[in-house]
């Protein structure tokens, strides 16, 4: 049996796909064209009119209140005051890898270079909106212009329109879609740019497909579809051991089909295959259809996951059915009943604003036009013709009667005053946050605000979900395609300040006696946090009015000094860069701030350049002097202080000796006496005096 052709294969695919687009459809239609309602109504001006409520208004006024656009834009407002960013932490949780901060830099550079702010800002309206929204990361090549130049960078944009373009399959469950296998998108254009595209013309699309619910080719629009497939590839794990020592080292079979150098220099260092393990990797296959044929079959693109990201506003399973709504759903009868009430007022008030005379026909007859140019010419008087009495005599007569305006119904002040309740109850009391008054605390001020901050909070902490599942994709995707041996690539700190690291780039491990390569994206392993807070502009002012603070109540000049700088740094304004880097530099000088290895470089360098100063050199020498005067003096003091000691223990041996002669005499004496008065054979000898102890 011949194996099927690519055009078969093709035709194979093409039919599931379109198969599985119409179940997924049919099962979250009712949602999707709710969510597309609900953007509608707050967004476009008369959407709130549409349906049987704006038939009932035909040829009367239809006024809009539109309050629920202000609830959301203050939404908006809050988040993009709040932004999220992307943190990649190391599984260990060591704080000190360079690799994570470095990965931290090189998102937030292309965050920046891909303008992601758009994208975030998109997808966040209108989960808020409508309650789905997404955006999708791609790679793209650096310079398109240069066709040698082939190194890429992750690319983040926006999807329009998600609620009724973005489809993932049924079976996935998790918010941020990670286990999900398929996934479509759909991206309409006109169909002469279409046909200038793909040059085929997509009126002569099968009739097969008008049994989906969706209209592929339509009048003013034609739909393409991005269909994504996740696929398990097999990729055997190869493991290498060597002759000397018996250390292994594994590598994966793509891994050296794609460089083949790679088991070369396994080869020459004595490494040899030792055995083959069995893996299957996820690979994303990509396909761009139109309603008849696939047009582009795209391949394997870079990373392991599906580059779409979901954001919801409110999200729940049901009856196994994914649902989702934004802040606007649940207050649109109300908004539609304050805008019934109204325009039902301002109706009686364009109509009854004076009253109308109410006359006969012959009475009228031959006036009838300048009656009814009254309100533009506004007549000094008006005729009427007489009529007759039964007698057939002229009477002079008035109008029959006059119109009165009707009367405001109680249920009618009723249910408007329900109607802003509801609004008020659904939509938070926006003016009690907006509003300062006076003899308020800041401490009420502060309860108020973050009462209407809870509303914000699911829609805040569902984009921190989407917001890891997009740093997540990232790492995935720059694994596969930041593989080029030393390359340079730009990276922004917090701060905004431009940086950049080099990645693979050769080392050698003088203890293992092995290469290596540092900042090898491809080993990394991180797991992806999210930060929520205010953007850094507020915190910059934050910071500033909190130093600012602490120095009107500090004393210590060294502290004053410290916080000074500090504020200085921080200060926003137009052309304050030098300044704030002066400030950091005198910073740094203080030790109040830690340097960067830049910085310490350039201290040094300054240090070893510094011509020494005259000045400088004089104290220094006037020191010494003065150092040693003061050691002088103080050896002199030392020697006088030993001399006294001297001459007192002298003075002490002289004073012994002289007692001891005086003793040595009495006793001389005393045995001279003895010997006069005593006979002599009586006499007995004397001891020898026992000699003084002398100094």
């Amino acid at each position: 049996m011949s194996r099927p052709t690519n055009a078969e294969k093709h035709a194979t695919i093409h039919a599931e796909a379109l198969a599985l687009f119409n179940r997924i459809q049919s099962a979250q239609q009712e949602t999707r064209l709710q969510c597309l309602e609900d953007r509608r109504f707050y967004s476009i001006a008369g959407a709130q009119w549409e349906g049987p409520l704006g038939e009932q208004f035909d040829n009367r006024p239809r006024l809009e209140f539109n309050k629920v656009h202000l609830a959301v834009i203050r939404i908006i407002n809050e988040y993009r005051n709040n932004r999220i960013t992307v943190d990649f932490q190391t599984p260990d949780g060591s704080t000190d890898d360079e690799m994570a901060d470095a990965c931290d830099g090189l998102f937030r550079a292309d965050e920046k270079y891909s303008t992601a702010d758009e994208a975030y800002d998109n997808a966040f309206e209108e989960a808020v909106g409508g309650g789905f929204g997404a955006f999708r990361l791609c790679a793209k090549y650096e310079n398109e212009d240069d066709d040698e130049d082939d190194r890429q960078r992750v690319h983040i944009e926006p999807i329009v329109d998600a609620d009724s373009c973005v489809f993932f399959d049924l079976s996935a469950k998790r918010y941020d879609k990670a286990d999900a296998k398929h996934c479509f998108v759909l991206t309409g254009t006109t169909p002469d740019a279409y046909k200038e595209e793909w040059g085929d013309d997509p009126a002569t699309w099968p009739k097969e497909i008008t049994r989906s619910e969706f209209d592929w080719c339509g009048s003013d629009f034609v739909y393409v579809a991005e269909f994504y497939k996740v696929e398990e590839v097999s990729d055997p794990v190869m493991i290498f051991r060597s002759m000397f020592d018996g250390s292994e080292k594994s590598h994966r079979k793509s891994e050296l089909d794609a460089d083949p150098a790679i088991q070369d220099v396994l080869t020459a260092t004595g490494y040899r295959l030792a055995r083959e393990k069995k893996s299957k990797r996820k690979k994303v296959h990509k396909y761009l259809m139109s309603g008849g044929k696939i047009l582009e079959d795209c391949g394997y693109i870079a990373g392991s996951c599906i580059p779409i990201v979901p954001v919801y506003g409110k999200r729940w399973f049901v009856d196994g059915i994914e649902r989702c709504m934004g802040h606007v759903r649940l207050a649109k009868d109300a908004q539609r009943l304050t805008n019934s009430l109204m325009s039902w007022l301002a109706d009686m008030a364009g109509r009854f604003d004076i009253e109308k005379p109410i006359l006969t026909p012959e009475q009228i007859a031959g006036h009838a036009q300048q009656w009814a140019d009254d309100n533009i010419s506004r007549y000094p008087y008006l005729l009427i013709n007489p009529i007759t009495d039964a007698t057939g005599q002229q009477v002079a007569s008035g109008p029959v009667g006059y119109t009165k305006a009707p009367t405001v119904p109680p249920a009618m002040a009723a249910l408007a005053q329900l109607a802003e309740q509801g609004l008020s109850d659904l939509l938070g009391k926006q003016e009690a946050g907006e509003q300062m008054q006076s003899n308020i605390s800041g401490k009420v001020v502060e309860l108020v605000q973050n009462r209407l901050d809870m509303q914000v909070f699911i829609y805040m902490s569902n984009l921190a979900k989407s917001m890891k599942r997009c740093g997540e994709i990232w790492l995935s995707m720059m694994k596969d395609i930041a593989v080029e041996p030393d390359r340079k690539m730009k990276t922004i700190d917090k701060d905004g300040q431009v940086g950049a690291v080099v990645l693979n780039q050769p080392m050698f491990d003088a203890e293992k006696g092995e290469d290596y390569l540092e900042n090898d994206l491809s080993q990394a392993m991180f797991e992806v946090d999210v930060d929520v807070g205010p953007s850094s502009s507020s915190r910059r002012s934050s910071t500033v009015r909190s130093l600012t603070a602490l120095i009107s109540i500090t004393e210590d000049p060294q502290t004053k000094q410290a916080l000074t700088l500090a504020a200085i740094a921080n200060i926003e304004g137009e052309g304050l860069q030098d300044l704030r880097d002066w400030a950091r530099a005198s910073a740094v000088r203080a030790g109040v701030v830690k340097p960067t290895e830049e910085e310490l470089q350039k201290m040094a360098e300054e240090q070893a350049s510094q011509q020494p100063d005259p000045q400088a050199q004089l104290a220094g020498a006037l020191t010494q002097q003065a150092l040693a005067d003061a050691e002088k003096k103080r050896a002199d003091t030392v020697n006088a202080l030993a001399s006294a000691d001297l001459k007192a223990a002298q003075a002490q041996k002289v004073a012994a000796e002289t007692d001891g002669a005086r003793v040595s005499s009495m006793i001389d004496a005393a045995d001279a006496i003895q010997r006069v008065s005593t006979p002599p054979d009586q006499v007995m000898p004397m001891a020898p005096p026992t000699a003084m102890p002398t100094l």
